[in-house]
């Protein structure tokens, strides 16, 4: 059965000018994404960003404005009969000292999450594992003012 599959990411910039990424390994498949998640029932956008940060990271956050959702057709990497609908946002309020950076090797070999800064000046479309967050390291390395 075809459905929607509706993901909630995060665009978290530091003073530094560097954007938070998140290298992951789910299932045996290592990836680096932005921080964020899949839409529960019920939740908004802004909710789930919420949510999974406070999952992921332990942190409370503010969600500030939108900054992008894919206008293409993506099938989901795990699902393929999932089409998938992707919006980010940006994330205002939140304990930069508290985040949990790791000095780590990646793609990781084990399974978990671990996260770390990209300067925007260094971030590029390949270090992404996902199409759409391929469009969106594009975006902000255009449209953030550095």
């Amino acid at each position: 059965m075809k459905k929607y599959n509706l993901r909630v990411y995060g665009i978290i910039i530091n003073s530094n000018n560097e954007v938070l990424v998140s290298d992951e390994r789910r299932y045996g498949v290592s990836m680096t994404k932005f921080p964020g998640g899949g839409l529960n029932w019920g939740e908004g956008h802004k909710e789930t960003l919420v949510r999974e940060i406070k999952e992921e990271m332990n942190l409370d956050a503010e969600i500030g404005e939108f900054f992008y959702v894919n206008d293409f057709f993506q099938s989901s990497a795990y699902r393929e009969e999932d089409q998938l609908f992707s919006f980010y946002y940006r994330v205002w309020k939140v304990d930069f000292a508290a985040i949990p950076i790791s000095n780590h090797s990646y793609p990781l070999t084990e399974e978990g999450e671990k996260f770390r800064w990209v300067s925007i000046s260094e971030l590029s479309e390949e270090m992404f594992t996902f199409p759409i967050d391929k469009v969106v390291s594009l975006l902000i390395a255009k449209t953030i003012q550095l």
